[in-house]
């Protein structure tokens, strides 16, 4: 058994879904595990990471607008608001999200449907540079 651990970071130009899926993938070609498992983690509080349809991009922009009225910015009752008005509905949408995904390694791919890829979901307004861990377990 055999344990990888590398990290890389995501620039992003705002708010929206970053496709990392073949920064993942070039991790376990790279480690040479075959069948196992690779957790992926975002070391963010206003940032988050999921499982998304990576063929259509309106559906990643539906998603958006969901968490845009489900979390919406500038509610009277919001008071963590010390970086600006998307400060706590950046927190409270990775809340309702995840930091990390793990997908199983067979024959050294990624077991993601077909029309699935991992995303950075950014919750901030601002452009960032987010850290990401990849942790690869297998043989």
């Amino acid at each position: 058994m055999h344990v990888h651990q590398e990290q890389f970071n995501v620039r992003t130009d705002g708010k929206g879904t970053y496709e990392i899926t073949g920064d993942v993938q070039a991790k376990i070609d790279k480690c040479g595990v075959r069948n196992g498992a690779v957790t992926v983690f975002v070391h963010h509080t206003s940032c988050s990471l999921i499982v998304m349809e990576n063929a259509d991009p309106t559906a990643r922009k539906d998603l958006e607008e969901f968490f845009e009225r489900l979390v919406p910015e500038n509610s009277d009752y919001f008071v963590h608001t010390t970086e600006g008005t998307d400060d706590s509905t950046s927190h409270i949408r990775m809340v309702l999200t995840r930091t990390s995904e793990t997908v199983p390694i067979i024959d050294g791919k990624m077991q993601l449907g077909t029309w699935q890829g991992i995303f950075l979901f950014e919750h901030r307004r601002a452009s960032h540079r987010r850290k990401i861990s990849v942790t690869i377990i297998g043989e």
